[in-house]
């Protein structure tokens, strides 16, 4: 299903919304046992739902902080009930929490020890149950790849890596030797036998991946079994909707200059420098003490201004001048000259490796946004000598110029932080595919979703 304009297995969500009514079940049955009160006149009079789902948003959030809504296959017992304890402990933290700031939401206390225990028994059997039988009692739908090119590969390789996106590929049709597709790829046959693999195969799926189709593509075939509801798709089309990002390998200018669909479309735009500006306003607000503390702090850890400023490139290749809190120390460029953060860099103050791990250093950027330079969500701002030396190296990596950089972005949450050719390729890729998908429903998805990377202190340097 696509929802906030990515795309989310259905065996994810079943996998939610399940686990939401398990949960609402279990504390449910903790106020039967526990409680003499009747059920139904707890739930409506005593603020009951109210006092639930507070719970059980709770524990749900904490689950997916843990990533145990990212990937379903479990791999270990002992960590998927580690897991849940945590997820247990966020419980009864969340309940002292409530008794001082709001104690009519407050659960009964035995309510609460009951249902954690069910909670510990059920959700880990829950969990196991709905990987081994409810997964693999859904059909896959079966993909059939037409042609072997490294696109259709890697599409073929990440839906056998993830059972949760409902998949399962059938094998290639492909004029090259058997024996030549890499890995536990199946080869079904030569192109001259489509119609009767196809034939046998059945499958639900076709996707297209030949590296050359003048002459060789069964394009009649093709229109026959696209007529017949057999959905066909480019390999292109499958890898920007399992992996979230376009393949730069398979853009062509053309497509990009006929897209009725890539954007960002203008009024769009305005609306996001409209709540752009807004959140870095109560952002600002809101944050204002953690500001001076932070100023503090670095003034007295190290000589140097409290602020850094440094030149990045924004909307349309103009550059401006980006503010963060300094976190190296004053002359960290001083024998080298530009160069990109490394891992445990020895530059880095004390008090600047606590303010990269979470992404603190990186709040003054709101000024940025109160100004017009960039906006909460968007591509990575980029320094202007690696700039015009990636824009030489890696194709369209000047269209990531047509919007405004941002505090946070897609490819932000969803790729570590990286200083190679190939790791740029990728954040690229993201970022043209949130360029594509800008609207304010994937900001507010992604906006969300920096929460547990700046938690996690995922991807920091």
């Amino acid at each position: 299903m696509r929802l906030f304009r990515v795309y989310i297995p259905g065996s994810v969500l079943g996998l939610l919304f399940s686990e939401i009514v398990l949960l609402f079940s279990v504390f449910l049955l903790g106020v039967i046992i526990a409680s003499d009160v009747d059920p139904e006149i707890w739930l409506l009079y005593n603020s009951g739902w109210m006092r639930l789902s507070v719970m059980v948003g709770g524990v749900v959030l904490s689950m997916y902080f843990q990533d145990l809504y990212e990937i379903l296959r479990i791999r270990s017992r002992i960590v998927l009930i580690q897991q849940v304890c945590i997820a247990i402990a966020v419980a009864f933290l969340l309940q002292a929490l409530l008794s001082y700031t709001a104690p009519d939401w407050v659960l009964p206390k035995w309510t609460t020890m009951i249902a954690c225990g069910l909670m510990l028994l059920l959700l880990p059997a829950w969990r196991l149950i709905y990987g081994s039988v409810a997964l693999h009692a859904t059909s896959a739908r079966k993909v059939l790849f037409l042609g072997s090119s490294k696109v259709a590969r890697d599409v073929s390789s990440r839906i056998e890596q993830h059972p949760e996106l409902g998949m399962a590929t059938i094998g290639f049709v492909d004029n090259a030797p058997d024996g030549a597709l890499p890995g536990d790829a199946c080869h079904l046959g030569q192109l001259n036998d489509f119609r009767r693999i196809m034939s046998t195969s059945k499958p639900d799926l076709i996707v297209v991946g030949m590296s050359e189709r003048r002459n060789k593509l069964p394009i009649y075939d093709l229109l026959d079994l696209r007529f017949s509801g057999i959905q066909i798709e480019d390999a292109a089309t499958t890898y920007e909707n399992i992996f979230g990002r376009v393949c730069l390998q398979e853009i062509r200018p053309s497509q990009l200059v006929f897209s009725s669909d890539l954007g960002p479309r203008p009024s769009i735009v305005r609306l996001q420098s409209v709540y752009s500006t807004v959140i870095a306003l109560v952002g600002t607000l809101i944050a204002l003490p953690l500001l001076i503390l932070i100023a503090a702090l670095v003034k007295l850890s190290s000589r140097g201004p409290v602020l850094y400023r440094q030149l990045r490139v924004g909307l349309g290749g103009t550059n401006y001048m980006v503010y963060k809190f300094r976190s190296m120390r004053r002359d960290a460029e001083a024998d080298t000259g530009p160069v990109y953060a490394l891992t445990d860099d020895p530059r880095v103050t004390l008090v600047g490796r606590f303010l990269r791990r979470f992404r603190l250093d990186e709040l003054p950027q709101l000024f940025n946004v109160l100004k017009g330079e960039m906006s909460i969500v968007g591509p990575r701002p980029e320094r202007p000598e690696f700039a015009d030396t990636l824009a030489e190296q890696i194709p369209f990596y000047r269209q990531r110029l047509c919007v405004k950089p941002g505090i946070t972005g897609w490819a932000q949450i969803n790729h570590k932080y990286g200083d190679s050719l190939e790791d740029t390729s990728i954040k690229l890729e993201y970022d043209l595919y949130y360029i594509k998908n800008a609207t304010p429903a994937l900001d507010a998805y992604i906006i969300f979703h920096t929460l547990k990377v700046m938690l996690l202190s995922r991807g920091s340097r």
